[in-house]
This record gives C-alpha cells, structure tokens and sequence, in this order.
C-alpha cells in the first residue's frame, strides 16, 4: 500500500498505470489487533480501505493463482471465481505472512490465530462468551475448562493479545456473578526458552515477571503436543482441559508464492537483492514478509531482513525510488535500515520499550506504544478516531459485550424457518 501510494504520486496517469491485486479490499494495521480484541478500539478503526487510499489505482480483491515470469504475466481468480489474466512491465511481489501452524493433533480444529482483523474480533467475542458460559452452569469441570485460556507462542503477538485479554476478562469479570478473575487460568506455551526475542533479554524477563504477578502461568522450553477435543497435551507432560487456544507461534511466507516460478528460499520466500529485485528475473520486485532481502547491516553475509512492519514500509520507500530508477533511468540503490527497536502494549497502563537501546517499562512504555502506533496509523481520520476511541474507554470504560451470532449470521434465520 505504501509503495502504491508513493508510485502513484511520483508517476503521472500518462506515464503508468498501477493496479494493486489484494484478496482483502483493505489493509490491516496488525499493531494494533491486540488492542481491537481488547476493545480498546473498534475494529473498523484498524483497517485503511484500498480505494480510500490509493487514489488513481486500479484496485483489484482477487486471488492471485500463479505468476509467470518469462510471459510477464499473472493469473488471479475474482471474488465469483472468474479467472483472469493480466499482463505488466514491472511486478510488486508483497503478499505479506499467514500464520505458521505444524502438525499437531487438534490444532487446525479447535485453535485460532490472531493474524487477521476477523480472528481478533472472534477472540474477543469468544473470550467474553466463555465468562458467559462459566456463570450460567453448574458443573465445576465444565466451568474450569471454559475458565482456561491457552496462547502458544511467546512473541509480540503472543503476549499482546494475552495481555490485552486477560485486562478485558478481569475487567469483564466484574459484571459477572460467581465469576471472579482468581477463576480464570490464563497459559503462556512457548517452544524457546525466552518469550519476546525482539526485545534485550533483561527486558524479556521483566515482562515475564510482570506477567507471573498477574497469575499466568508461563511454560518455556516447552511445545503444544496436541489438543485434540480441547484436551491441551504439553511436552513437559502437563495435561489440562481448555476452552481456549491461541496459535500465535511464528508467521511463514503466503503459500501462494508456490503457484509462481519466482525463486524460493528454504523457507519459501522470494530471493531478493539488496536491491529488492527478485534474483534472476527482470522487472519483478519484491519487499516485505514474503522477501527474503539481505541485511546489510548484520555481520553475517548470509542474514536476512526479519519478518517486521518496521522493514516492510521502509523497503516499500526503497521500492519506489528503484521502480522510478527502473522507468527513468538512474542508479537503484539497496535496502540498509539498523533495527530501530519496539514497542509492546501488556495491557492498559503497562508496557515494554526498547528504542535505540533505551529501555522503557511500565505506563511510560506503553504511552509510547500508542503514541508510536497512532503516529504511524495511516490517514488523518482514522488516527482522529482511535484518538476518540482512547479518550471515550478513559471515563466510560470498554465495550464488554459478545456478539458470537457475527460469526453465524444465518443459524437464527435458519433456525426460524425450521420452526414454522
């Protein structure tokens, strides 16, 4: 999206004609899902329409099926499965990341990822209605189980949507009669033996201190050996019933890189210059998760850019002025960015910072986390909004209310017209 835009304002309509292929007619500003689920902000407000944004473009919601280089082609199937083909001069290969699952028994049925705007909001109204079913029955068994919340990877995503959860159940708790926050079991499964590697060890284990004072229990070193029937089976021989599983245990290149004859790494993502030119084929380019772009700021020769927004939008600046050197003529120039550090939001008012080798903890951490992440939020409006969100949760609250029937609009219909 920020290559587009950037494009589309250095070339004129005359010069070039873009068009942007994308299964979702929007983009979705990941920071901040953690806080959506949490219901700190609505999760319209996390999402940049398309067409909103890339003024000129031809925008496109399809799926792209296969690309091939030597025609200069790309095949794409179209929201009523039509398929179509078009051709291009110059190609943009940035689909982004899905979530990495492994071959675990029970996982594909009853965990979730929290990759997506849609799995966020389904977590949310699926937290909220196990505190509804909790309260309502009477078997203790049942109710431990629907109290259990299971998350399986120790990253940024991980211990954010944790975090930011457990802030809205405890708080969700209070409504709830016979329900209380020493009722809910809350599990960090984390395969290495350190949560958060993007942060400085010190940093890591203080969150994880932070996250034991609040009751979670925090198993490292250890792996999800199979949930099937939401019967949770750790490698340490831990067993326990849960009514919640969150995968959040790394990211891998989109699988639609497999339909292309573009070149693969061993981890299936495009072999890239430092340039972020695809090796070996003219007039494709390629940036992002999906790009395996060498870093040139490593001390290793064979090191790669991570998987991070903080790459993919500074490789998209790059990106444009190659493109615009590739149509004009002049020298490209390769992608050199240091890693500038993160921040983390562990619920409200707590929060971990490392900018730069300056270490934050605590609610100044997490200012800069929302002030970082509203600064970078596009557009003007959507920023205004958040804004809002933020100040209206200060006096009133969060928006504690599930609404599981989103996700099967058409069982009330259907079940109406069965009863006629």
């Amino acid at each position: 999206m920020t290559a587009a835009r950037r494009l589309r304002a250095a070339l004129s309509p005359d010069e070039a004609k873009l068009i942007v292929i994308d299964p979702r007619s929007y983009m979705t500003y990941q920071p901040f899902l953690a806080e959506a689920a949490a219901g700190s902000v609505e999760p319209r407000h996390v999402v940049v329409p398309l067409r909103e944004v890339l003024n000129g473009c031809q925008v496109m919601s399809g799926e792209v099926t296969g690309v091939e280089s030597a025609r200069r082609a790309v095949t794409l199937r179209v929201a009523d499965g039509h398929i179509e083909q078009l051709s291009y001069d110059i190609l943009v290969v940035a689909p982004g990341s899905v979530s990495k699952t492994l071959p675990i028994p029970g996982l594909t049925e009853h965990a979730v990822g929290f990759k997506t705007l849609e799995e966020a909001i389904y977590l949310r109204n699926h937290v909220l209605s196990r505190l509804d079913a909790a309260a309502s029955t009477l078997d203790p068994d049942l109710r431990r189980t629907l109290l259990t919340f299971v998350f399986v990877g120790g990253g940024y995503a991980g211990v954010e949507a944790m975090a930011e959860l457990e802030d809205l159940a405890r708080q969700a708790a209070r409504n709830y009669v016979g329900v209380s926050p020493d009722d809910m079991r809350w599990v960090l499964v984390e395969a290495a033996d350190r949560i958060m590697p993007e942060v400085s060890l010190p940093l890591a284990h203080y969150t994880l201190d932070r996250l034991a004072e609040r009751g979670f229990e925090n198993y490292l070193g250890t792996t999800l050996k199979s949930c099937e029937d939401s019967h949770v089976v750790l490698g340490n021989g831990v067993e326990f019933d849960a009514g919640t599983i969150v995968w959040t245990a790394g990211v891998k290149p989109n699988p639609m890189l497999a339909d292309t004859d573009l070149p693969l790494d061993e981890r299936g993502r495009v072999r890239c210059t430092a340039a972020l030119r695809v090796e070996g084929v003219p007039g494709v380019f390629a940036a992002g998760d999906c790009a395996a772009v060498p870093d040139l700021t490593s001390e290793s020769p064979d090191a790669v850019c991570a998987p991070s927004a903080q790459h993919a939008t500074r490789q998209a600046k790059q990106l444009v002025k190659n493109i615009l050197a590739e149509l004009r003529g002049g020298d490209q120039g390769n992608y050199r960015h240091s890693y500038a550090g993160s921040v983390a939001s562990l619920g409200l008012y707590r929060g971990v910072a490392e900018i730069y080798g300056v270490k934050l903890r605590g609610a100044p951490a997490w200012a800069l986390h929302r002030l970082y992440h509203l600064a970078t939020m596009p557009t003007a409006h959507r920023k205004a909004r958040i804004a809002a969100d933020w100040l209206l949760s200060l006096p009133f609250g969060r928006q504690i209310v599930a609404t599981g029937e989103l996700h099967e609009p058409h069982k009330q219909f259907a079940r109406a017209g069965k009863r006629r």
